[in-house]
């Protein structure tokens, strides 16, 4: 049970202050500062519904110009989960955020989660708004469902930036599976997670069933080959906390399969890219915005590595 408790507060810690863009300084004593985070002016969002594989996909387009960014999102969240980093990012390209099956305003149906299927949701959504390539940002949930994109839709990822995500179940600890498992609604009655659920949902009573969902799809998840990690193309950013949920071996041999692990004193450096943030744990890789936004940007702006 203690390990359900330390999951459930790490859950309900990410998405409140997630969720509170206003406070993210404030709602975490090791969350790092937003003050100097450089935010573009407000302008008008746009939001609707992609009718892809099914679903009512909620979309929202934020800034204009540029590569498109999709970010998507972790589990039991939403868009707003990223907090004052969209608009930041918006202020330089045009970024695209997007709720899963079952999460947000996108309303459930009749099949199971699974990451293969998020990305081809995914998938479907780009091809809705006619983007035809664009980079990839996924945050836990997000960042194994990013994978899958760059594995099964190879032409429409140019960039993939991957944060706190593993390609298999080994790659994170095993208490934190235990804890997934003894998750409930119970556990969750009251909590930020819950009550956005609940204003946001077209089907509020569908709470219990999405964790159920999640439940199951991380109990079936075994992961994908290291030979369809190393098979990406898209140069990629890795992005982890010292104190993640994921172990540091698996990032390093990630980090390998993608091309990285070599000196770049001596010739072409890799195009896969490792960042490890100190003092950070999974919930916290979300909030740092200062620091995501001084990696991302550089990252996603500079020229494409020639091909080998």
């Amino acid at each position: 049970m203690k390990y359900a408790r330390w999951a459930v507060q790490g859950l309900l810690g990410m998405t409140l202050l997630a969720l509170a863009a206003s406070q993210l300084a404030a709602g975490s004593a090791g969350a790092q500062s937003t003050a100097t985070t450089p935010v573009a002016p407000e302008s008008a969002v746009e939001t609707g519904y992609a009718p892809v594989n099914g679903l009512r996909m909620y979309y929202e387009i934020h800034g204009s110009g540029g590569v498109p960014l999709v970010m998507l999102h972790g589990a039991f969240a939403n868009v707003d989960m990223f907090g004052p980093l969209v608009p930041a990012l918006a202020g330089t390209r045009t970024v695209i955020t997007a709720e899963l099956q079952g999460h947000g305003r996108t309303a459930d149906i009749d099949r199971p989660f699974s990451f293969p299927q998020f990305a081809d949701d995914v998938a479907a959504l780009l091809q809705y708004l006619g983007v035809e390539q664009a980079d990839i940002f996924g945050y836990s949930m997000g960042g194994y469902t990013a994978q899958q994109v760059a594995i099964r839709h190879p032409e429409l990822v140019r960039k993939l930036v991957i944060a706190s995500a593993s390609f298999n179940k080994e790659g994170v600890y095993p208490e934190v599976w235990e804890g997934i498992e003894s998750l409930t609604p119970e556990l969750f009655e009251g909590s930020p997670p819950q009550t956005e659920y609940a204003r946001l949902a077209p089907n509020p009573d569908g709470w219990p069933a999405l964790i159920e969902k999640v439940k199951q799809m991380e109990h079936a998840f075994t992961g994908w080959p290291a030979e369809d990690v190393a098979a990406i193309e898209a140069p990629t950013l890795l992005i982890v906390g010292d104190a993640d949920m994921l172990r540091p071996q698996h990032i390093a041999e990630m980090f390998q399969l993608l091309g990285g692990g070599v000196p770049g004193d001596f010739g072409v450096r890799s195009k896969a890219q490792l960042a490890v943030l100190p003092g950070t744990n999974h919930v916290e890789v979300a909030l740092r915005t200062d620091w995501l936004l001084s990696m991302i940007t550089p990252f996603l702006d500079a020229p494409m590595p020639e091909s080998s």
